[in-house]
């Protein structure tokens, strides 16, 4: 399995997508994007992006990838590493940024989501989306940038079982002694120290509030998941396992939506406003997601087992509820990427 390439063809498909058609590209012209977290699967494919309108479109646009981890940054980004409009930030969030150029836009994505960071590392989950987002802030305001976008989660809404679908108003209760409450919990207050800073000081944000993105560099080992473990089964050639009984629902948004949307918001979202980034045309039960993902893989001969634990920490147990994306589609965006197109490109891009 290789490392994922700014050149791997699939990537390079999905590049095309995003910045095609009537978009708000040229307002980043001759811009500086600072955006942290950039090794993971969301934060790379943004850098690839931006990377890509300056070969495509000669935009102009500097770049900063703020990273811990220099060897996986520099493999990852490694068609980028002679590039005079990029440059690495090797720190972490939570000390202060030692960043000497000036920034217009900065994308914060450092933390992680997974079950198992949230499980193994509490206190990182916490202090990634609170210490980090204060220095985040202080970088903002020491700048004077013009916009921060702040990527949060779905889950900062808590438990809303009596509401139908859930609009960017709607919040229900989190109990802050649940394991996993350092994630949903910490989001929240991250959320609260943006409108801080903007209430204070001035500094213009948008938060989006994303639900089960995936693609191409999606995180495969020691996530926890559910698109990422059966992506793993699928591509190690192993017998899906199941830890439950299948029968939960999700929906899943493929990388390209998911990325026109965070931009979108990036570039038109309403200062101090969040916004829900979700595909909710597709649901699936966990069973069925485990079926597809098979049949898209006959040759292989893989088989469904349940092998189902008396106790599961770090996953979310509140029974699901979609998303209302209308605030999003009326700044014009819609998802395009059917659930299986998306899980095939997927695959694709790490047998390829």
């Amino acid at each position: 399995m290789q490392t994922l390439s700014y050149y791997n063809p699939v990537v390079q498909n999905d590049l095309d997508e995003i910045i095609a058609g009537n978009f708000l590209w040229n307002r980043l012209k001759h811009k500086s994007v600072l955006i942290t977290g950039i090794n993971g699967m969301l934060a790379a494919c943004m850098v690839y992006t931006l990377f890509h309108l300056n070969k495509k479109l000669n935009l102009n646009v500097k770049i900063t990838g703020l990273a811990r981890n220099r060897e996986k940054a520099e493999q990852l980004f490694s068609a980028m590493l002679d590039d005079i409009n990029f440059e690495f930030l090797f720190q972490d969030v939570n000390e202060p940024l030692n960043c000497q150029q000036n920034i217009d836009f900065i994308i914060h994505a450092a933390g992680s989501a997974s079950a198992f960071a949230i499980v193994n590392d509490p206190v990182g989950t916490v202090k990634a989306n609170t210490v980090g987002t204060f220095n985040i802030m202080e970088l903002a305001r020491q700048k004077r940038a013009e916009k921060v976008l702040f990527t949060s989660s779905r889950e900062v809404y808590g438990r809303t079982e009596n509401i139908p679908i859930i609009s960017e108003t709607d919040f229900g209760a989190i109990d802050p002694l649940e394991s996993r409450s350092c994630y949903p919990e910490s989001k929240r207050m991250a959320e609260a120290v943006l409108k801080a800073y903007q209430k204070q000081f001035g500094i213009n944000f948008v938060s989006v509030r994303i639900a089960h993105a995936y693609g191409p560099g999606m995180k495969l080992e020691n996530d926890g998941r559910i698109m990422s473990d059966l992506m793993s089964n699928i591509i190690n050639n192993q017998d899906i396992t199941l830890k439950s009984t299948g029968e939960a629902l999700r929906s899943f948004c493929y990388i390209t939506d998911a990325v026109k949307a965070i931009f979108l918001t990036l570039l038109e979202g309403k200062n101090g406003e969040a916004y829900n980034i979700a595909n909710e045309t597709e649901e699936i039960s966990i069973n069925d997601l485990a079926a597809l993902m098979i049949t898209l893989r006959p040759e292989k001969k893989l088989k469904i087992k349940y092998e189902i634990p008396k106790k599961m920490e770090g996953y979310l147990n509140y029974r699901r509820t979609p998303l209302n994306t209308d605030k999003i589609e009326r700044l014009g965006w819609q998802p395009t990427i059917s659930l299986k197109e998306g899980i095939e490109r997927t695959l694709n891009s790490f047998e390829k």
